[in-house]
């Protein structure tokens, strides 16, 4: 009974343990504060090929002697966005959408999305998607 007692009250061991307990929890907290910046990097990396984008649709790419000019098709507008967008490579940018607004409002609305799943190193979190848009009122040039 008395060495039942001793082992109750012995408390050697007991920092260790607590540690083991202790450090998975913490690195997984700090990987997932990591995590969350790659994230913050990629909306950071649309917001500006959104606006580097919205910029080059304003554009009056050739301009001719009777006042007129061509302004950039989406493709062309979809592409500028697409050599802009920055991040860290983890996760995947998708292809730059541009849409025309109802006909006779002057505006596009440029999007794109960026997927990434979340590993937090000891278990895999849920695929996160982020979704920026911006809207671009073109300039009446004629």
């Amino acid at each position: 009974m008395r060495k039942l007692i001793a082992l109750r009250k012995n408390e050697s061991g007991a920092a260790v343990i607590e540690m083991a307990i202790a450090v998975p929890v913490l690195v997984s907290f700090l990987w997932g504060i990591f995590e969350i910046g790659v994230a913050s990097e990629a909306i950071a990396g649309m917001q500006h090929g959104l606006g580097e984008g919205a910029r080059y649709a304003t554009l009056c790419l050739t301009p001719n002697s009777s006042g007129t000019c061509t302004i950039p098709t989406n493709d062309q507008i979809s592409t500028v966005i697409n050599n802009k967008v920055f991040g860290t490579g983890i996760g995947t940018f998708s292809t730059p959408s541009v849409t025309d607004g109802p006909s006779g409002s002057g505006y596009k609305d440029l999007s794109v999305t960026f997927s990434m799943p979340m590993n937090f190193l000891f278990f895999m979190g849920p695929t996160i998607t982020l979704t920026q848009t911006k809207r671009v009122y073109l300039a009446n040039y004629s």
